[in-house]
C-alpha cells in the first residue's frame, strides 16, 4: 500500500485554527511582564530595510512563510514581535514549535484536555499536520516558520517518520491556488568572517553563527546594533514546483532539492554579510605556493634561468609575501573608527546608491564580484569598505600600487585588505605567474576584489582610459575556473573637491609627483582644516563575463595574444563609460565649466547664469545625475560656489558701478593662471557635455543655418575618434544615435527648430549659433594641446617621435612659448597629460615620422585648424 502524503492523513474533519488548542501556536496575548520583557529584548535590534520593503511587496499577493537554518525559539519569538509591532506579516506558528509557557492558562488546560481526548480515541498523540491546524492557520491570513535543521530532525523524518515540514509545504501548495512565498532569513549576531578554528569560548557557549542561550542573550544586552537581520530573495513554492527541471522529480527529490536551495541561499545570504571562512595570510601563501600547477611553473623557471629549485620556490615566497595582504578584521574596525572620524571632519557626508548598493550584494551570491571604482583620490582605497562595512557586506580585497606599501601604512593596508603588485611587470617572467595565481587564489575562496582600471589616480578630474593588465588577468582566472560567472561592478566615486588638488594642478603644469612616505602623510594633517564638500557613491548594474562572452560569441582562448588585448580593452572602455554614465554633476563642474566657456576677458553675472540655464537644461533633458543641491536651492549653491571660489583666488568679483551695493551684475574675472584649477573642477563632469559638444563642432563646422542631421555625422565621428583618449565611450554606441539624442536637446532648449516639411532637417534659431558655441568651448583646451603636439611634429620632421628624448618635456617647453606668443589662448591647455595623449593618439594612428607621414601629418594639422578657427569665433 502506498504511503499516504502529509495532507491524506486526516484524524477528524477540518477546524478553524483557534478550535486547535496547539502549542505551536503563539498567541497574541502573552501577559502584561512577558510582552515588556520581549520588547526590552528586541526593540533595540534594527530591520534591515530591503526585508521590511521585500515583506510589504509580497503580503498581499501569498502566504508568507519565514525560513530559518536552525530552529531557534528566540528567532521566531524576534519576528513575531518586531514585525507585528512594524504592522508587516509575522509568524504566529511554528512547524514542529511548542510555545506551552506562553500560553494563557486557560489554553493550556483546554489543550492538555484535547491531548487525553485525542489519546484515549485515536491511541496516539494528535498532529497539527494531521488535523491541517498549520494548513487551516495559513489559509485563514497567517503567517508561520519553518526551520532547516533541527537536532534529531534527520532521524525523526527518516527513521521516525515524522512529517516533514517541507513536504508538508508542498504538498499543501499543490492543493491550493494562492502561492506560498518562502522567505529565507538570517539573524547575525556578529559580522566577523566564520573562522575554521573554534575557540574555548565557542566550545562552552556556541559558536556565532550558532550562539547558546547564554552567548545570545550576552550579545543581545551588550550591543544590539550590530546584530543584522536580512532575508534572501523570497521563493514563490508555486513558480518552483512548475520549472522544468523540479516537476521532472519525483515527490521525495522535489523536498530534498527544495530544502537544498533554501539552505544554499541561507548561506549565500550570510557569506555576503561575513564574506567567506577567513584564513590565515600564511595558510593563503601557503596554498598558493605549494599548489601543483605553481610547483611546476617554480620548477619550470629555475630549469630556464639554471637556478636551484630552492633559490627559485625562496624567489615565489618572497614575491607573495610582497603581494599578499593580511585580511584583519581589527584592523578594519580602527579603519572604521578612524575613518569614520575623518569624515565627519573632512566632508559634508556621503550620497550613496542604496539601491545599486543592494543589486551589488544581490549579485554577490551568484560568484566573484569585482568592484572597478574611479580613481580621483587616495581616499579611493578606503570609501568602497568604510560603505560595504557600514552596510552588512565584507570589505574588498583591494589592488594597490606597490607605492602604497611603505611602513608602518602598508601593513595596516594590508590588514584592511589591500594586496599590492608592481606598476610594470616587465622584467621578471615569475612575478606575473605568482601575481595570477594569488588572484585566483582569493576569488576562488569568496572575496571580492576591487581594482582601479584606470592605473592609477586621474590628476585631471575626468576618467582615464582603461588599463587592462589586471583585466585581463582576471579574465583568465575566470575561463580556467568552474565559477558560475563573474560580475564587473563599474562604480563612481566622486567629491565636490578632492584632497590633492593642488598637488595635481602642479603635476600638470609639469612639476614632479610628490613620493608617497610618512614625511608627506605628517604634512598633510593641514588638509584637516579645511571641508571639501560631499562624496557620491553610485553603482552600475553589474555586468556578467559569462553573459558577455556568450552574446559576442567571444572564444578567447582561441584569440591570438593581440586581439586578446583588443577585446579586453573594449571591455574595459565599456566598465569606464558605465562609470561616467553614473558620475554626479557638482555644482562646482558646471560653474567651473560656465567660467570657462564665457568670454575669457570679463564675464557679467547675468551672461554667467544665462549659460548656466543652458548647461541645466542639457544635463535634465539628458537625465543627467546632479547633486541633490542643484534642485534643493541652485541660487544659493552657485553663490556659494563663487564665494569659494573668490576666497581661493581663482576669480575676482566687482561692481560695475562703485556705488552700486549690492551690485546689481557684478562683473567677474578670471586669473589666467588658475584657469587650470578651475579645469580640474569642470573636468569632474565634463564627461556629460562632450557628446552636445561633438555635435555642436559638428554643426557649425557645415557653416549653414540650415542642415541635415547625417551631414553632422562624419564630424561627430572624426572627433571621437579624435579625443578617444580623453574621453572613454562605449564602443557599441552608435554615432547616429548619440547625434539624434544631442539634436533632440539642442530643440527642447530652442537652440535648434526643425523643418516644417523635409525630414532630418533643422534650422538654426537666433540664440542657436551662441549656445553652440557654448557647448564646443568644452574642446577647446584638448585642441589648445593637440596643436602644440602637432607643432612639435612639425619642428622635428627629421626625426622619428621615438629617437627624441624626453619629448614630453619639449612640448611642454613648446607649449609655453606659443602660450606667449598667443598662438594657443587657454593655460589650461598646457597639460602634460594632454600632450601624452596627443602624442599616443599621433602615433597610433601611423604619424611617427612625420618626414616619411608627412600626408597624415597634413591632414591632422588641417583638420585641427579648421576645428580651432571655428572655436575662435
Amino acid at each position: 500500500m502506498p504511503k499516504k502524503t502529509p495532507l491524506e492523513i486526516r484524524d477528524e474533519p477540518e477546524k478553524r485554527a483557534d478550535e486547535r488548542p496547539f502549542f505551536s501556536y503563539i498567541p497574541e496575548k502573552k501577559g502584561f511582564f512577558l510582552d515588556l520583557l520581549l520588547k526590552a529584548l528586541f526593540f533595540r535590534i534594527k530591520l534591515d530595510l530591503e526585508f521590511t520593503k521585500t515583506l510589504k511587496k509580497i503580503e498581499k499577493s501569498g502566504i508568507v512563510i519565514f525560513v530559518n537554518k536552525y530552529k531557534s525559539t528566540f528567532d521566531i519569538l524576534f519576528y513575531h514581535t518586531r514585525l507585528r509591532h512594524e504592522k508587516l506579516p509575522y509568524p504566529v506558528v511554528g512547524f514542529d514549535y511548542r510555545f506551552v509557557f506562553l500560553q494563557p492558562l486557560r489554553r493550556i488546560i483546554k489543550g492538555a484536555l484535547f491531548y487525553v481526548r485525542h489519546l484515549y480515541k485515536y491511541r496516539r498523540l494528535p498532529s497539527p499536520y494531521a488535523t491541517h491546524f498549520y494548513k487551516n492557520c495559513l489559509i485563514s491570513g497567517q503567517s508561520g516558520m519553518v526551520s532547516l535543521i533541527e537536532e534529531k530532525g534527520f532521524y525523526r523524518r527518516l527513521v521516525q517518520s515524522r512529517t516533514d515540514p517541507v513536504d508538508y509545504l508542498i504538498e499543501m501548495q499543490k492543493t491550493i491556488n494562492e502561492p506560498v512565498y518562502l522567505v529565507p532569513q538570517i539573524i547575525l549576531y556578529d559580522k566577523t568572517p566564520p573562522s575554521k578554528h573554534l575557540s574555548m569560548t565557542d566550545l562552552l557557549f556556541g559558536t556565532k553563527e550558532r550562539p547558546g542561550r547564554i552567548r545570545r542573550l550576552y550579545m543581545i544586552l551588550k550591543n544590539p546594533k550590530k546584530i543584522v537581520i536580512e532575508a534572501a530573495e523570497p521563493l514563490n513554492l508555486r513558480e518552483y514546483l512548475q520549472r522544468s527541471d523540479i516537476r521532472e522529480l519525483s515527490h521525495k527529490n522535489q523536498v530534498a532539492s527544495l530544502r537544498r536551495h533554501l539552505l544554499e541561499q541561507i548561506n549565500r545570504q550570510r557569506q555576503s554579510i561575513t564574506g567567506p571562512a577567513l584564513k590565515s595570510r600564511d595558510e593563503i601563501i601557503e596554498e598558493v605556493l605549494t599548489h601543483s600547477e605553481m610547483q611546476k611553473t617554480i620548477v619550470s623557471y629555475a630549469a630556464e634561468n639554471q637556478k636551484p629549485v630552492h633559490a627559485a620556490q625562496k624567489e615565489a615566497a618572497g614575491q607573495l609575501d610582497e603581494i599578499a595582504s593580511n585580511y584583519n578584521q581589527k584592523i578594519i574596525r580602527l579603519f572604521d573608527i578612524v575613518l569614520g572620524w575623518t569624515m565627519k571632519m573632512l566632508f559634508d557626508g556621503m550620497v550613496i546608491d542604496f539601491d545599486g548598493l543592494n543589486r551589488v550584494k544581490q549579485q554577490s551570491k551568484n560568484g566573484p564580484i569585482i568592484l572597478v571604482p574611479c580613481h580621483k583620490s587616495h581616499l579611493d582605497y578606503l570609501i568602497l569598505s568604510y560603505v560595504f562595512y557600514h552596510n552588512n557586506m565584507p570589505p574588498p580585497h583591494i589592488a594597490a600600487g606597490k607605492n602604497l606599501s611603505f611602513w608602518p601604512l602598508g601593513p595596516i593596508f594590508r590588514g584592511g585588505g589591500a594586496f599590492f603588485l608592481r606598476r610594470s611587470f616587465k622584467g621578471d617572467p615569475l612575478y606575473p605567474k605568482i601575481f595570477s595565481a594569488y588572484i585566483y587564489k582569493i576569488l576562488d575562496e569568496g572575496f571580492q576584489v576591487e581594482f582601479f582600471i584606470e592605473g592609477g589616480r586621474s590628476r585631471t578630474g575626468k576618467l582615464l582610459a582603461p588599463k587592462i593588465g589586471f583585466l585581463q588577468l582576471l579574465w583568465e582566472a575566470f575561463l580556467k575556473s568552474n565559477w558560475n560567472d563573474m560580475c564587473f561592478v563599474p562604480v563612481y566615486i566622486g567629491y565636490d573637491r578632492v584632497l590633492e588638488e593642488k598637488a595635481y594642478i602642479h603635476e600638470l603644469g609639469g612639476g614632479k609627483k610628490t613620493p608617497e612616505n610618512l614625511k608627506n602623510i605628517f604634512k598633510a594633517r593641514k588638509l584637516l582644516r579645511k571641508k571639501y564638500g560631499k562624496i557620491y557613491i553610485n553603482f552600475e548594474n553589474p555586468f556578467s563575463l559569462k553573459e558577455y562572452l556568450h552574446r559576442m560569441d567571444i572564444d578567447f582562448s582561441k584569440l591570438s595574444r593581440d586581439e586578446q588585448k583588443e577585446t579586453c580593452y573594449r571591455y574595459g572602455e565599456k566598465i569606464v563609460s558605465a562609470i561616467n554614465s553614473q558620475s554626479v554633476i557638482t555644482p562646482y563642474a558646471i560653474v567651473a565649466g560656465a567660467l570657462l566657456n564665457c568670454s575669457r576677458k570679463r564675464i557679467y553675472y547675468k551672461q554667467l547664469m544665462e549659460t548656466l540655464e543652458t548647461y541645466m537644461n542639457y544635463l535634465v533633458n539628458r537625465r543627467t545625475k546632479l547633486a541633490d543641491t542643484l534642485f534643493i536651492d541652485r541660487q544659493s549653491t552657485i553663490d556659494y560656489v563663487m564665494e569659494t571660489f573668490v576666497a581661493n583666488k581663482y576669480i575676482d568679483r566687482s561692481a560695475p558701478h562703485k556705488n552700486a551695493f549690492p551690485p546689481p551684475n557684478p562683473i567677474i574675472k578670471v586669473h589666467d593662471s588658475k584657469r587650470p584649477h578651475l579645469e580640474f573642477y569642470k573636468n569632474n563632469g565634463v564627461i556629460h557635455f562632450i557628446p552636445g559638444a561633438y555635435t555642436a563642432l559638428g554643426i557649425l563646422a557645415l557653416d549653414a543655418f540650415q542642415f541635415q542631421a547625417s551631414a553632422v555625422h562624419s564630424h561627430y565621428a572624426f572627433l571621437r575618434d579624435y579625443f578617444q583618449l580623453e574621453f572613454v565611450f562605449d564602443p557599441d554606441d552608435a554615432i547616429e544615435t548619440a547625434v539624434r539624442k544631442n539634436i533632440k536637446a539642442f530643440i527642447d532648449d530652442a537652440i535648434l527648430m526643425p523643418h516644417s516639411v523635409m525630414p532630418d532637417t533643422y534650422n538654426l534659431t537666433s540664440s542657436g549659433y551662441r549656445k553652440l558655441q557654448l557647448f564646443a568651448e568644452f574642446l577647446a583646451p584638448y585642441f589648445d594641446s593637440y596643436w602644440v603636439v602637432l607643432n612639435f611634429f612639425i619642428r622635428y620632421t627629421n626625426k622619428s617621435i621615438f629617437d627624441i628624448k624626453d619629448p614630453i618635456k619639449k612640448i611642454q617647453n613648446m607649449g609655453t612659448r606659443m602660450y606667449k606668443r598667443q598662438e594657443i589662448t587657454r593655460a589650461e591647455g598646457l597639460s602634460r597629460i594632454n600632450y601624452k595623449n596627443g602624442v599616443s593618439f599621433f602615433t597610433q594612428h601611423g604619424l611617427i615620422n612625420p618626414e616619411t607621414d608627412r600626408e597624415k601629418l597634413d591632414y591632422f594639422v588641417e583638420k585641427t585648424q579648421l576645428y580651432m578657427h571655428l572655436l575662435a569665433h
